[in-house]
Parts: C-alpha cells; structure tokens; sequence
C-alpha cells in the first residue's frame, strides 16, 4: 500500500503574497480556485444532502441483505478491469489502503478526520497527494454501492471492502460495525495545516528537534497532503533512522495508537501489494480536483496502454514489500529480518531499499507478469522497525509468533476503521464484536429515574447551599466535553469525577470536587452522570425563577457511570479545552484567536449560531465561568443580579451608554467598559464578550437578544441548547 503521492494538484495558486492566517488554514477555494462553489445554495441552512431530513440510516442499513453484499465485495476482488487492471489479478490491496486511508485521517486532538462520513470523496483528501489513484478504487466500487444504494453508505463501504479484502486473501479480521452516514460535502470545519504547498513540493517536515519545533495541535500527519509519515524519511531522507522513527511514534500517537499497534499495522498492511513508483510523476495528470471536466473526476492519468503495462506511479517506490503479495502470513518479518538492505532509486526516482542478494524464492513476482521476479523492497518507515530498539523488539515478538501478529494486527485494524465511530452502541449489523474495548469508552447501562427521585433530588441539592453557578460549572463541565467528531465525551459516564478530568483547570478542580460530593451525599438512587446533569437543571430552574419566569428544564436519566478501569485517562488528555469560551476560560494566550476557538468548541457540540449565542449569554448571567481563567473571576459577567437567567449580558453589552477599551497588560485579551459620560469602570470583559457585540453576524443575533419583549424568548432558548449540550452523546437511548 502507498503510503505518499507524487502526482498532485497545481502549485500555489494564491494571487497574493502573504500568509494564511485562518483557524482553518487552506480553504479547498485556495487549492483549486476554478472549483465550482456551491455553497450560496447552502446558505440559510439549507441542507446538500439528497436523502433529506427523515432519512433513517440505521433502519435502511439493518434491511440490507448483508452476506450478499460481502459475496459481491469478494468476487469484485479477482474481476480485473482492463480500464484499471488488478496487480496480481487481486484488487485486495487496492482497497486495504483505500479503507487505511479513508480511516487513517483521525487525529485525538480534535477527535476530527477518519472514516466516519467519506469524506474521501471530497476536496481536499480526494486529491492529497496520499490518496493517488483511490480515485479509482471507488469508481471499481460504484456498480455495488449503485446496487445496495441507501441500505450501505459509501462510508460504511469503504471500510467493510477494506474487511473482506483481508479476507479474501486470508488475513484475520475481528469485527465490522457499520452505521456511518454519509455527508454530502466536505467538512470544512477540519483545519488540515497552513503550508502552502503538499509534500512533494518541498513542504518541510512538521518536527524539527533542531529548530526546537514541534508538531502544532491538534495535527497529526507529519506533511501536508499525508495520511501518516513521509516513507522515505523524514523530509525525505532516507538517512535519518531517529528521525523516522520519532516521526512515526509521533503520527500514530496523535492517531491514538501505541507502538505495538503501529508496528501491527504497518507489518500487516504491507503484508499485501505493493508501492507504485514506475516512472516520474511529471509525467502522470493532475489530482481529480484539479483535472480537466472531461476527466469525470478522475485524476493522476496517463496513456491507457501505460496503464495496462502497471507503468503507475502513486508514491514513487515501486515494489511488493513480500513474494506472496496477496497472500496472509509471516513473510514482511521474515524477510525484513533475513536481509540486509541497500538504498536504491525507484524509476520515479523515490529513495527505497532492496535486499543484499535475495533468494529467487523471496522475490516478488511482477504484477502484470506473473511468470517474471523482482525485487522485494521496503521503504524507510519500514526500515524503522528493525532499527528503532522499541520497534525491533515488537517486530521479533511478532516474527517469532504468528498468532500473536494475527491478532495485534486484526485488533489495530477494527481499532483503526472504527476509533471515530465512538460508543458500541453506535455499531449496526451482524459482525459487531461482542468485546468491550477499553478505546470505545464503555459505560455501563444506566436505568430510568422515577419522576419522584428527580423532584425530591432537586430539592435536596438545591437546599445544600451550592449556589446557582457552581451546580451550572458542574454540568457544564461533564456534558461539555462532548465532540460531534468522534462522538467522545458527554455526561454519560459522569467521567468528570475521574481522571484526568477532575483536574483539568478549567474546571476548578477544588470547587468541583465539593461540589461532586455534595451531589454523591444527596443523589440517592440516581446515577452521578443523571444527578449532575439534573442538579445542574435544577439551578437553571430555580435562575429562571428568580428572574421572573416559571419553567421546566427538561431531564431525561438513564445514565450510567463509568469507571477507573474503563476509562483510559491518558486518551481522555487530548479532551481537555485549552479555552472554553463558554466559562470565559483563557489558560493562556495563544496564536488563535479566543473567539476562533469558541466557534471551534461550539462547532463540536453541534452548536448553531443561536445556540452559541444564547448559551454564552446565558453562562454569563448565570455567574458560571472559570475562577482560573487568565483574567480571574466573574469578568465577562455583565449583570447586577448574576445567578438570575437574565438577557442582562446582551442588553448591557449593547448598550450605547458604555465605551470599552483594552486593559493594556491584557494584549488585546481584556477589556474595561466606562460610562461614555461620567467615564466610571462600569464592566471588566474579554473577546469572547466583545466578539457578540463586534462581529456583526453575532451582533445581529446577540440584538434578538437583547431587544425588549424577547426576555422570554431568551430564557427558552436557553433551556433548549442547554438541554442539546446535556444530552449530547446520548446514543444510549438508542440501544
């Protein structure tokens, strides 16, 4: 499998000098400025997608005729196409690294990427580098995806055909759990780096030790346009055997996997196929986004009979990495292990090494031409693993005993195709694995709360003399931490009470601590995960109240708690809010913009701008935000009666009576208002206040807010996305 592409798209096609200064980096509008736009039709939330709101995937998925659709799958794997012929008369490995790379994308640090919506389909992963010619791979599957239709998504595809292929050709597999949906555009909310040209175009490597730099967060590929690492070394260099090991610790950690899986992964993959490097890639088309319109989305062409004779390039090396490229079983080890290795050049000019005099035996035959050997080669990233002391000793393990490589590997590979998919109880179909994975963060089942226990609790807890804000901060600190991208987080399972959660700033520690306990001493029957969120209704219930307004937040239990031993605190880490604008917590300045990242953080809640907007406003009347924040307690709470659900922050931000300037020391971060007239410090805010007054599009909703006749509509708003957020994560209904 090709692990780096050396066919890409046009250079830098930026009309301006400069840098690109964006949360979100290179737009694909950046990359391919002739690319139609298309989104003035999605513009007042129009949706793209075709299927419509009361589309059921789930329902259409558990119709399919599931053991059909695997027959097809595997016949497709030997039904070679002369407009794209199979190596080894196989497809197998073809479609293993287009379900690697479709999943390969995940990254912890915002739980954003991988396999979970397709989105190889789109601009930019349908034409990095990485993904050379996968474009083909799934024009071979469209008559099958055309045949199955609703009932599989092109998601759920690409990772079952990547399943079957390692069947097909003998390799183990330990489950497959669908219930993907497709998306019907890119995600442009995933920032995929700054760097102006992909790795084939001089792009420096992400590391630098000597340049004391590190790799930004939350990015988790070492160049831009690549799924993992470089192969041929870093930046290149074929000579650098820390460097490639570092690199590839690095990446697959950011990926959340260990070294053991790494070296699982990397083995069993390669025990199938080969790299494609036979000629320099000048002479190949460019990326399908990027291609002429008579290229029907294809890219990286070239003359047909070219193609015929397998004379492809897609990374540059060229070669099998064992003699049985479609055959399951120990010979990457074996010969990785057997051989010394010599650097050599591709035809396409990529550095790779050979073995030092192989046996006939343990040459690979051509991939056209069954009847002719070549040789074996391995890239640099392969040469890691017998290099790199913590590798070396995994690979001699795995070389000394198949069953355990059997199992590491099918075990990294479901984690691989499904780390983004979130709790088990997301999966469909027949092949779920019935183990609970410590990675999908299990809970136990929870069970339903009697109307009774919930009323009596919420008089308990609000008798105990924990104030409004601190039951708020709570809640909002356990059902927050949800992210839409790989559905992590949430209340459910009430982890806050664990490691490494209860420690994080933002949360006060030492106030949430008390304030767990008092909600552990008063919670009865009721699960810690249901008794936070509810305690934290309550207290908006009784703000409301005090404000004037008689209402009902509503509760649905049936949490369940999670413990130590199924929670894996170190993968929990990456979770943790560098900023939360919602409790107007700051842990430190930072290059992005503070209100950047408060629509990133909405953005993984699953937020809308109202919801955003209402929640902010709401916090702030609340009283609840962070004591640790860089710039201290309560500022940004722009009310004479906090702990009141109020539209008092909207109405006094707004208000054409206060001026504000920048507190000097703050750098731009915080902010006074004074009275225009008298020139008194009125409030203390920082941007994450100003920016809804400031902003016009926020300014605009921030003024529904604040206008006259809508305190009502304010309050119920907020009881609306506070209850979204609460209950987010809560595929445990589901079950």
């Amino acid at each position: 499998m090709d692990m780096k592409t050396t066919g890409s798209p046009e250079g830098c096609p930026m009309g301006f000098d400069g840098e690109v200064r964006s949360l979100l980096g290179r737009t694909n509008r950046d990359w391919w400025p002739d690319q139609l736009q298309l989104n003035i039709l999605t513009q007042g939330g129009a949706s793209p997608d075709p299927m419509g709101p009361d589309f059921d995937y789930a329902k259409a998925f558990n119709e399919l005729d599931y053991q059909a659709l695997k027959e097809d799958l595997k016949a497709l794997m030997t039904d070679s196409q002369p407009w794209w012929p199979a190596d080894y008369g196989h497809y197998g490995p073809f479609f293993i690294r287009m379900a690697w790379h479709a999943a390969g994308t995940y990254r912890t640090g915002d739980g954003r990427g991988g396999a979970s919506s397709g989105q190889q389909r789109f601009a930019p992963l349908n034409s990095w580098p990485d993904n050379g010619n996968l474009d083909k791979a799934r024009r071979l599957l469209w008559p099958i995806k055309k045949k199955y239709g609703e009932h599989i998504s092109w998601a759920d595809l690409f990772v079952l055909t990547g399943n079957v292929a390692i069947e097909s050709m003998g390799g183990p597999v330990f489950g497959f759990g669908g219930g993907r949906k497709d998306v019907y555009e890119p995600e442009n909310d995933v920032y995929w780096g700054s760097e102006e040209q992909w790795v084939n175009e001089g792009v420096p490597t992400r590391i630098n030790p000597d340049e004391g730099k590190a790799m930004e967060n939350p990015l988790a590929a070492i160049q831009m346009g690549l799924i993992y690492v470089n192969p041929e070394g870093p930046g290149g260099n074929p000579h650098d055997p820390e460097g490639m090991a570092r690199d590839m610790k690095e990446t697959f950690l950011r990926m959340a996997m260990n070294d053991e899986e790494t070296v699982a992964l990397t083995a069993g993959g390669h025990a199938f196929g080969k790299c494609h490097g036979a000629a320099p890639s000048d002479s190949f088309g460019q990326a399908p986004e990027g291609e002429s319109l008579h290229r029907m989305g294809f890219g990286w062409l070239t003359d047909p009979e070219e193609i015929g004779q397998g004379h492809i390039t897609t990374s540059g090396i060229e070669g099998a990495w064992t003699p049985n490229p479609t055959q399951w079983g120990g010979d990457y080890f074996r010969l990785l292990f057997k051989y010394e290795y010599e650097l050599v050049q591709s035809p396409a000019g990529a550095s790779q090494w050979t073995p030092i005099n192989p046996d006939e035996a343990d040459m690979a035959p051509d991939a056209r031409d069954p009847g002719k050997k070549v040789p074996t080669i391995m890239t640099t990233a392969d040469m890691a693993l017998k290099r790199d002391p913590d590798y070396r000793k995994i690979s001699e393990r795995f070389r000394d005993d198949q069953a355990a490589l059997d199992d590491a590997f099918a075990r990294a590979w479901f984690k691989l195709t499904h780390r983004d998919m979130g709790p088990k109880v997301r999966y469909l179909g027949p092949e779920v694995p019935e183990e609970d994975l410590i990675w999908q963060d299990p809970v136990p089942a929870g069970k339903q709360a009697s109307d009774g226990d919930v009323s009596a609790f919420k008089s308990k807890i609000l008798d105990s003399g924990l104030s409004v804000a601190e039951l708020v901060k709570a809640a909002w600190a356990s059902a927050s931490t949800y992210r839409k991208s790989d559905h992590r987080g949430g209340a459910n399972g009430a982890r806050v009470r664990l490691a490494p959660q209860k420690d994080w700033k933002v949360n006060d520690p030492e106030e949430l601590a008390r304030v767990l306990a008092k909600i552990d001493e008063l919670r009865g029957s009721l699960s810690m995960a249901d008794a936070i969120v509810i305690a934290g209704s309550a207290a908006v219930e009784k703000a409301a109240t005090d404000a004037g307004f008689e209402v009902s937040v509503p509760v649905t239990t049936g949490r369940g708690d999670a413990t130590e031993e199924q929670t894996d605190a170190e993968s929990f880490e990456p979770l943790e809010p560098f900023a939360d604008g919602f409790r107007n917590y700051l842990q430190t300045k930072a290059s992005v913009k503070t209100e950047d990242m408060l629509v990133d953080r909405a953005s993984l809640l699953g937020l809308s701008i109202p919801e955003m907007t209402v929640l902010v406003g709401g916090m702030r009347a609340l009283g609840a935000v962070s004591t640790h924040a860089e710039h201290g307690n309560r500022i940004g709470v722009l009310t004479d009666r906090p702990g009141q659900l109020t539209n008092d922050f909207f109405v006094n931000l707004l208000h054409m009576g206060t001026v504000w300037d920048v507190v000097d020391e703050s750098g731009d971060e915080e902010f006074v208002g004074k009275c225009r007239l008298k020139g008194e410090e009125k409030w203390r805010a920082t941007r994450t206040d100003l920016v809804f007054g400031s902003n016009s599009q926020l300014r605009a909703v921030a003024e529904v807010y604040a206008e006259d006749g809508h305190e009502r509509k304010f309050v119920d708003d907020f009881i609306a996305a506070w209850t979204k957020v609460m209950n987010a994560g809560r595929f445990d209904l589901a079950a």
